[in-house]
Order: structure tokens, then sequence, then C-alpha cells
């Protein structure tokens, strides 16, 4: 017979694996306080709150986040699975909830604090920075000490990689020329609306130049794969920093439709990717492998190189922008968890107290 403390292990595992977003605990914790507050829904029927559940998710996520889950509804519905929190345990944790006056909602809420205050402990490395003193190893390093912070270093990793290629791309005043060439022109001429409406190009504009850019593709969530980042000139950018077997190199380039893919990884890992990019027969989809050291490198002399002066503080201004646009709850204001006054009234022996 399933009990509460089985019901918290499967919630805490939940917790643990999730980002800093915390998407899953918090669509919990919504399940459990509308059913507290307002009723109406059986916690053993998926079906009765299934749905909903993701509208209050929802709600709750463009507070404290600015941002909701984009994930598939398939990996959205894995939270409701028997290896994760199934409703016969949501059932469990609704009975505790209400009986001791919404403490499960208040304990997801404190380790959601929790972690986002660890994250204005990194912005605060970022904000109280200058070129003459800020290190990536340790901003980097402050994210893998951190228990709370380590399942979203990927971010992190892509707003590092971001704010580099885009402080440097936009010094550097890099362009991208699209033309044709006069031996086309009757097949330009045949379909002249559409180089006009989509390549920007006609007769009396036979090259078009526009600035080059690198974009992030957006939110992710841990189990999407592939494109982290592209560019408007060709490459694809893939962000690893975790173990990569043969399924998942493949995985990747095969969900990627670039055949200028730039992996960036951790050192130790190149060797290792090289080998399983060679075993599958996908070396020349790969346009570069940048590494850890490499971003180092590159970051050392933006900030304090011979172009310090024009690079050093426009790259940390981007990083911080990134920083607080991807984790925009960083910023201190009141919110539906104030509201609510969850905090200073528990005292618990399973729970703990907050």
């Amino acid at each position: 017979m399933s009990s509460v403390k089985e019901a918290k292990l499967a919630l805490d595992k939940i917790i643990n694996k999730s980002r800093v977003h915390l998407y899953k605990p918090i669509q919990i914790a919504e399940i459990l306080y509308h059913h507290r507050t307002v009723g109406g829904f059986d916690l053993l029927e998926l079906e009765s709150y299934r749905n909903t559940s993701k509208k209050w998710r929802d709600e709750v996520s463009i507070e404290l986040l600015g941002r909701v889950c984009t994930s598939s509804a398939r990996f959205q519905d894995d939270l409701f699975n028997e290896n994760a929190v199934p409703p016969r345990l949501i059932k469990l944790l609704g009975e505790e909830n209400e009986n001791k006056n919404g403490i499960v909602e208040a304990y997801i809420y404190k380790l959601f604090d929790n972690k986002h205050s660890q994250l204005s402990d990194a912005l605060d490395i970022l904000r109280k920075s200058n070129p003459s003193n800020f290190s990536l190893k340790c901003f980097i390093d402050s994210f893998w000490n951190e228990p709370g912070l380590k399942r979203s270093i990927d971010k992190i990793y892509e707003i590092i990689v971001y704010s580099l290629f885009s402080a440097l791309i936009e010094l550097m005043d890099l362009k991208v020329t699209v033309s044709f060439s006069e031996e086309k022109f009757d097949l330009v001429k045949e379909f002249n609306e559409f180089t006009s409406k989509v390549l920007c190009l006609d007769f009396d504009n036979p090259v078009h130049v526009e600035n080059a850019k690198v974009y992030r593709v957006g939110v992710t969530n841990a189990a999407d794969r592939g494109l982290d980042m592209y560019s408007n000139w060709g490459p694809a950018i893939q962000i690893k920093h975790l173990s990569l077997d043969e399924g998942l190199a493949e995985e990747i380039v095969n969900s990627v439709s670039s055949d200028k893919i730039v992996i960036v990884c951790k050192t130790a890992e190149k060797k290792i990717i090289l080998s399983l990019l060679n075993q599958i027969g996908w070396k020349t989809k790969i346009q570069s492998i940048i590494t850890e050291d490499d971003l180092i490198d590159w970051y050392e002399k933006a900030l304090r190189g011979k172009y310090s002066s024009l690079l050093g503080q426009k790259l940390l201004d981007i990083l911080q922008e990134q920083v607080e646009e991807e984790f925009p709850s960083v910023e201190q204001k009141e919110t539906i968890i104030d509201r609510r006054k969850y905090f200073g009234k528990y005292n618990d022996a399973l729970w703990g107290k907050f």
C-alpha cells in the first residue's frame, strides 16, 4: 500500500530532475491548491484535471517565469506516469496537503524559491563583475556546484555561447549577401514574386545584403534534442555539455536539417564525439567542434585582450541580459507565492520547517 513517504519521494524525484523552471512540480502544486481551495474533481480521476492543470500551471508560470512550458503534450503528460507521480500518489499528496493547510504546495514553492535565490546569487556575480575581474570558469562552476542549478547548466552554456557569438559578430560588422547570377535571369523572371517576397531580390536589386546574426531557438526542455542556435549565414549550433553516446549523437544530427553543424561541448567530450560521429558516418555534417576551453580562451581575449575596450563590457551586458531573459523570476517582486503567504507557518517532521 502506498504511503505519504512514497508520494514525497516521487515528488522529490520530479523536483530534482527538473530544471530551474520547475514546470512539472508547479503543475502538481496547482492541482493540490485547486483541489484544496475549490475542489470539484477527484484526484484519482486523471482526466478530471489533466488538461485543466496545464492551464493552472501556465497561469502561475507566466507570473513567476514570464513564459510557459513548450514541451510536447506527451512529455508533459509523463508527469502522471507510474514512474513519476501517478494519480494514486497525487491522491495521497492531496490528503496530506489538505490535512496540513497546504504544506505540500508550500514545500514545492519553497524549493522553487530556493533555486531562484541561487540564480539571483549567480546573477549577482555578473552584476558585480567588470571586464577586468569576470571569470567565465567561476561563473560556470557556480552552476555546477549548486545542486539546485545543475539541471539548468545546458541553458547557461547556451547563453554563454550566444553572448560571445553575438558580440563578436556585431563588432566585426559581418554581412550576409544573397544574389543571383545573370545566367539564371529567366528563372528569376519566371518566379519574380518568389524572389522579391522571399529572397528580397528583384531586377532593380539583384543583391541583398544584411547583417550577420545568430539566434537562440528559444525555450526547450530536458527531453528535447536538436537545434539550440542557428545563424543567417549557414551553421546550426548544438550545445552539448553532457555525455554523448552513439544513439544520442545520431539523434542530434538527424534532428537538425543542416549540413553545417557546430557542436559546443566539454573539452573531455571532444574525442568521444568525433569518434562517435565517425562511427555513424556523420562527421561530414559537422563544420566544427568548439570546446569549453575554447570558450574560456575567447572570453579572456574579449574581456582583457587587445579589443577589450570594445568587447568587454558589451559581452557582459549581453550575458546579463540573456540570463535575466531566460530566468525572469530572479527579479525581486511580489509574486503569487507571497500573496498566498506560504512561508513561516510550517514545522513538520516529514516536510521540514519553513
